[in-house]
Order: structure tokens, then C-alpha cells, then sequence
């Protein structure tokens, strides 16, 4: 076939899963996100240290610390005061390495908080720092 240009062959295409993380296996941090709330809420010391990174940065409206040993102590005092931990995600919004999410937190089946948590992530999907904010039900 003189003249007649074969046609060119298949472009392959390789589609790429976009994810929160450099490594498509780890959660995505919306996931970690709500795992940590789980942890927390179960009271789970050991886990929640394993999601964090040495130089956490906890705040909230009584406290400021840093580093995970002074994170982790403070944790502890709040797991202490409390008997039970309910914790339900109202809302979730995510970036490339945060999340916020409204929650709303039941303590000892009593006490209602309805708190703004901002979660940020190191590369390796650690928890570099966390900012709680205190609202209001209504």
C-alpha cells in the first residue's frame, strides 16, 4: 500500500491514583484523620504515639505544647479525667497535608463538646500538629 500511512499505534495511558501522600498504599489523611479520632476515643495511649511525630505540636484552648513526650502526657491527663470518649465527625475537609474536622465529642455520656480539629501531616503521614477549637452546639 504505496502511499497509505499506517495508522499510529495505541497510545498507552497510565493513570496515576491521586492521593494525599507520596505513597499510593498509606491512607490518604482524611483516613488517618478519623483513625486517630477512633484511638482517641478507645483511649489507645500506644497508638495514638505511633501516629505522631516527635515534634508534634498540640494547642488547644488550654494548652500549648510541644513534642511528643509533652503531647502524650497531656493526652494521658485528658484519657484520665475521662471515663468514656464518644467522638462522631460532623464534617471533614482536607488539603494536601491537613484536615479540619468538626466534630462533636460526648465525655462521660454527659459532657458535649463540639470542637473544629485542624490535623496536619508530616511526608510520612505522622501527625506534626494538632489545633482544637471550642464551639458552640447552637
Amino acid at each position: 500500500m504505496d502511499g497509505v500511512a499506517a495508522a499510529p499505534p495505541p497510545v498507552k495511558r497510565s493513570v496515576k491514583k491521586i492521593t494525599s501522600s507520596a505513597n499510593p498504599f498509606m491512607p490518604n489523611h482524611s483516613e488517618l484523620f478519623q483513625k486517630y479520632l477512633k484511638l482517641y476515643a478507645e483511649k489507645d495511649l500506644q497508638a495514638v504515639a505511633a501516629m505522631l511525630a516527635d515534634d508534634v505540636h498540640l494547642r488547644n484552648w488550654n494548652i500549648s505544647v510541644r513534642g511528643k513526650i509533652e503531647a502524650l502526657r497531656e493526652t494521658a491527663r485528658n484519657f484520665a479525667e475521662a471515663d468514656s470518649l464518644e467522638i462522631r465527625v460532623l464534617e471533614l475537609y482536607e488539603n494536601d497535608s491537613t484536615v479540619a474536622g468538626e466534630v462533636h465529642i460526648v465525655v462521660n455520656g454527659t459532657i458535649e463538646l463540639h470542637v473544629v480539629d485542624v490535623v496536619a501531616f508530616d511526608a510520612e503521614g505522622k501527625i506534626k500538629a494538632i489545633r482544637s477549637y471550642k464551639g458552640r452546639s447552637d
